[in-house]
């Protein structure tokens, strides 16, 4: 651990991909502890930073989980070193059903997580011999980060766009279970919807044209509307759902 309590530290992070350069030399830190936003329009490179820092895409530059570099590591050990990834279409086993897929996401250390999984999401346990593909998308976005929760040597959850297409309703289920979620792991949250990630996160990050134009509290930036609307768009800016 740093000096400072950063957990995760990204320097440099520079990814291509064909022809077209995605991230440009991007560089922050996620303190440990709570949630920092990864936020900016579509298209800025969000995804490909999450990715980026699991290794999924080719990248240069330097990442570092609690002082040990990942870089050079493949995908399966910097998952072992207790990096955990929600991605945003969710990626649940349609086939097979939600207890399931929650067995598959088990570790050596699981098995006293499902009372968290079932406080948060009690659905969960009453649908357990449901197939997964024949839930509602909120539904599923529940057993994307259960999944992610059970396994409890992760330190750091990167979870892309979980509210994504949801109702009302489900927006605040999964804002309430990720604000629970961040007192046993830290989370760097992809989110679109500017009101949930002012009510989650301390610390945000902005991405604009594949580089780090602001990162700082989060009230900063959403109580200055000139620049949330440069960088998150008018829509955003004035986001209240």
């Amino acid at each position: 651990m740093s000096a400072n309590g950063a957990l995760l530290h990204v320097h440099d992070l520079r990814v291509t991909i064909g022809e077209s350069q995605i991230l440009g030399g991007v560089s922050f830190q996620v303190r440990e502890g709570g949630i920092t936003g990864l936020l900016g329009r579509n298209g800025v490179g969000k995804t490909t930073t999450l990715r980026g820092i699991l290794g999924l895409v080719p990248r240069t530059g330097k990442v570092t989980l609690a002082g040990e570099e990942l870089t050079a590591l493949p995908v399966h050990s910097i998952v072992q070193r207790g990096v955990g990834y929600v991605p945003e279409d969710r990626d649940v086993f349609g086939g097979l059903t939600v207890e399931e897929n929650l067995r598959l996401a088990e570790r050596a250390d699981s098995e006293h997580r499902y009372a968290l999984i079932y406080e948060l999401f009690p659905e969960l346990r009453e649908r357990a011999a449901q197939r997964a593909g024949t839930l509602s998308g909120g539904q599923q976005q529940m057993v994307a980060l259960a999944r992610a929760l059970l396994n409890a040597s992760n330190r750091i959850l990167l979870i892309d766009e979980p509210t994504k297409g949801l109702s009302p309703l489900m927006v605040k289920r999964v804002a309430d279970a990720l604000q629970r979620a961040a007192q046993i792991a830290t989370i760097l949250l992809v989110e679109q919807n500017l009101a949930v990630a002012r009510h989650l996160a301390s610390d945000v990050v902005v991405l604009d044209q594949g580089s780090v134009v602001f990162a700082g509290d989060v009230a900063a930036l959403v109580d200055d509307p000139a620049l949330a609307r440069r960088y998150l768009g008018l829509s955003a800016a004035g986001s209240g759902h």
